[in-house]
């Protein structure tokens, strides 16, 4: 049924809650998983104005999430899960998640509800967005409390 699943994460322990239920369908129906880290270039700049000298800074954001994905995918990978990863940067991280679920030919899109925080609640979240404009199935994980939900060292 699902044999390609595409999973978001933001380097948050909360957005890292669905691991385990990705985890046990990728096992299940012996799918794929590609994690997935969206970098707004809005959300560190507003109006997307990059003064001099932040590049960087970029080059530095970019390597803390590969650094990341490589870890959480290599946890994956020594449980039996065929992962990868991709990291992206945009202007919009649901539109990003979408284009890539539907250009790619995902199955299924999983994450958490809420990831980075509290501004999702200002702003409207993510997965608010990615579930009401994917035009593929998407599970959530509902996350309401920041507390550890998920031994985050069994991934990372």
């Amino acid at each position: 049924m699902f044999k390609k699943i595409l999973v978001p994460l933001d380097g948050s322990d909360l957005a890292a809650t669905i691991l385990p239920q990705v985890e046990d369908l990728a096992k299940a129906m012996q799918a794929q998983v590609t994690l997935m880290t969206v970098e707004s270039l809005f959300s560190v700049f507003e109006n997307g104005f990059v003064p001099d000298g932040y590049g960087d800074y970029f080059d530095q954001m970019r390597g803390q999430a590969e650094k990341y994905l490589t870890e959480i995918g290599g946890r994956l990978k020594a449980k039996g899960v065929t992962t990868d990863w991709i990291y992206k940067e945009g202007q919009a991280p649901a539109r990003e998640i979408i284009s890539y679920a539907e250009t790619n030919a995902f199955d299924l899109i999983a994450m958490a509800t809420h990831g980075k925080g509290e501004v999702a609640w200002v702003i409207g979240s993510i997965a608010e967005k990615v579930v009401t404009h994917a035009t593929i199935p998407v599970l959530l994980l509902r996350v309401l409390k920041a507390k550890k939900l998920v031994d985050k060292a069994e991934y990372i």
